[in-house]
C-alpha cells in the first residue's frame, strides 16, 4: 500500500510505500472496540458519590419500640427508607473501573486500526520537518496538505521532535505523538493521520516484527535429562527397628535379671574357692 509523501512546505514529493506488517494486519472490528473501552474504562476517574446510612448526619437511636405501637417496625432515622436518610444503592467513589488485556490482544487491535485507516485513505506521509518552532508553518502546511483543515489531525513523530510538538500544540484539533505511544483511540478518533517517514521506520521497528515463542519441553523430558546430567551416587541403606516400649522394658528386665544372675555365679565361685584354700591350710 502506498501513501502520498509531501515535504514541509506542503509541494507533493512522491509516494511511501508502507509495510505491510502494519497496515496490512487482518481488521477486527470487535476487538478495536475492546481496545478502546479498555483505554476509556482505565482513564476512568469516579467522582459521584452518594452517601450511605453510616456517612449521613443523625442519630442512631431507635425511634420507638419494637412492638405494641400498631406501626410498621423502625429503626434509626438514618434508615434509607425514611427522608433524609441515607443512599441504599448509590453510586460510589472508590468503584474500580480497572479493565486488562493480554499483550498480543492489544497489538492486534493497534495494528487492526492502523490497517483500518490505512484503508480508508486517512494516512499521509511528511517527509522531515525543520528545527523552527513556528505554529504558522505547520497552519500553511495543513492548509496545503490534500486534508479538511479544522478537522482533528494527528501528527506521528519517532520520538524526538521538540520543534514540531512546539509549533502544533497551539493549534486546536492538532495533536502530536510519538510512535511508542500509538494507541487506537487516538488513531480512530483523528480524521486524518500524518506519519513521518522517520516514524513509519521506527514503527515497524517496534510493532512490526513479532517475537516467537519459545516452545516449551515437557516435563518428562526435562526431568529425563535432570536425571541424565545428575551423577550417580550410591548411598547404603540403614534399616531402623521399631520396638515397642513393651518389648523395650522385657528386654530391659532380662538384661537385668542376666547381670544379677552372673554376679552370683561369680560370688558363689568365690566362696567355693576360699572354702577350698582354707581346708588345704588346715591339712
Amino acid at each position: 500500500m502506498e501513501i502520498s509523501l509531501f515535504t514541509s512546505t506542503g509541494t507533493r514529493k512522491g509516494t511511501l510505500e508502507l509495510p505491510t506488517e502494519l497496515f496490512g494486519a487482518p481488521i477486527n472490528h470487535s476487538l478495536m472496540h475492546q481496545a478502546v473501552v479498555l483505554q476509556q474504562s482505565n482513564r476512568r476517574n469516579p467522582v459521584a458519590h452518594a452517601r450511605n446510612r453510616s456517612e449521613v448526619a443523625g442519630s442512631t437511636r431507635k425511634l420507638y419500640a419494637q412492638k405494641g405501637t400498631g406501626r410498621a417496625r423502625r429503626g434509626s432515622i438514618r434508615s434509607p427508607l425514611l427522608r433524609g436518610g441515607g443512599k441504599a444503592f448509590g453510586p460510589r467513589k472508590d468503584a474500580n473501573f480497572i479493565k486488562q488485556m493480554p499483550k498480543s490482544m492489544r497489538r492486534a487491535a493497534l495494528l487492526s486500526c492502523l490497517s483500518f485507516r490505512a484503508k480508508q485513505g486517512a494516512i499521509l506521509g511528511l517527509e522531515n520537518y525543520p528545527d523552527t518552532i513556528k505554529t504558522k508553518d505547520v497552519a500553511s502546511l495543513l492548509r496545503k496538505m490534500p486534508l479538511e483543515y479544522g478537522r482533528r489531525v494527528l501528527f506521528v513523530h519517532p520520538g524526538i521532535q521538540k520543534s514540531l510538538v512546539l509549533s502544533a500544540r497551539n493549534i486546536p484539533g492538532v495533536e502530536t505523538l510519538a510512535v511508542s505511544y500509538l494507541n487506537p483511540e487516538d488513531i480512530l478518533a483523528a480524521r486524518h493521520i500524518i506519519f513521518l517517514a522517520d516514524a513509519i521506520a521506527t514503527a515497524k521497528e517496534m510493532w512490526g516484527m513479532r517475537k516467537e515463542r519459545t516452545q516449551k519441553t515437557p516435563r518428562t523430558e526435562k526431568m529425563e535429562k535432570d536425571e541424565e546430567e545428575k551423577p550417580t551416587v550410591t548411598k547404603k541403606k540403614t534399616t531402623i527397628r521399631k520396638t515397642s516400649p513393651r518389648l523395650r522394658k522385657k528386654a530391659v528386665s532380662s538384661s537385668s535379671s542376666g547381670s544379677s544372675e552372673s554376679s552370683e555365679s561369680s560370688g558363689s565361685s568365690g566362696s567355693s574357692a576360699s572354702s577350698s584354700s582354707s581346708d588345704s591350710s588346715a591339712s
